[in-house]
């Protein structure tokens, strides 16, 4: 589950750039009047982050594709920054030593289960809905707008696994993204996985029929960039708010 985008949000105006040399991109920076979003970034160079607004910086869970522990040196002192890491990410004295985490930088992170609400200082609104994998996927609202971030939050339905696995896999998908029902997402992250063949589609249009989005950026997609199109074949009625990624470095302009 590799891969990078960036997402700059300008007011209602976003640019989305996918900028790293990866596929399947699950982490995006998002850049707006009130704050700078960052989701999983786990490697790959950052674009400038401007310094007179908070950076939210989220770690979805601990999977090495989703976090690393270089996000905590975004915290040098020049700007206001924020943590927002799934649970699974645990702060221990062993780990912080290894991570190099002051206990400054220790107190500007939020460990966050799922089904939990904070509102911060900075006006931002965050929610969190229970993964079918590890940790949490995100809800933001800020400014008016809002976006999604699953993380690994899918209906993970694997061919040749047990049916029983994959039947309690589907009802917890269900269970755990019923919070969505008829929310109206501006932006929204999802998982869209070639490895699970047509298997892959159940995700991405479970999604779509729940909420009200106005625009998805698939991610997980290992570099097989057609395999969108493939979903769109199969489901026309979903193309005026999927965003394929054609190839690296591909950057997209939109009104949310």
């Amino acid at each position: 589950m590799q891969g990078a985008a960036e997402v700059i949000a300008y007011g209602t105006a976003v640019r989305c750039c996918n900028a790293c040399d990866l596929s399947g991109p699950q982490r995006l920076f998002v850049e707006l009047p009130e704050a700078c979003l960052l989701f999983d970034w786990w490697k790959g160079t950052l674009p400038p982050i401007p310094a007179d607004r908070p950076l939210l910086v989220f770690a979805s869970h601990r999977h090495e594709d989703h976090f690393s522990p270089a996000i905590f040196s975004l915290d040098d002192g020049t700007r206001d920054v924020t943590f927002l890491l799934g649970r699974d990410i645990r702060l221990t004295d062993r780990s912080r030593t290894r991570w190099n985490v002051s206990d400054a930088t220790a107190a500007h992170c939020i460990r966050l289960g799922g089904g939990e609400v904070r509102d911060l200082p900075s006006g931002v609104k965050i929610e969190t809905l229970t993964s079918t994998d590890e940790g949490v996927a995100f809800l933001v609202t800020v400014g008016g707008h809002t976006l999604f971030h699953a993380g690994d939050l899918n209906w993970w339905h694997w061919e040749g696994e047990d049916p029983g696995w994959n039947r309690n896999m589907e009802g917890n998908f269900k269970a755990y993204t019923q919070p969505l029902q008829g929310r109206q997402l501006d932006l929204a992250m999802l998982p869209l996985d070639p490895r699970l063949g047509r298997d892959g589609f159940r995700g991405p249009r479970y999604f779509l029929d729940l909420a009200k989005i106005r625009c998805m950026i698939p991610m997980h997609q290992w570099e097989d960039f057609g395999f969108t199109e493939q979903f769109l074949d199969a489901y026309p009625q979903y193309r005026g708010c999927v965003l394929p990624v054609a190839e690296n470095g591909q950057v997209f302009s939109l009104e949310i």
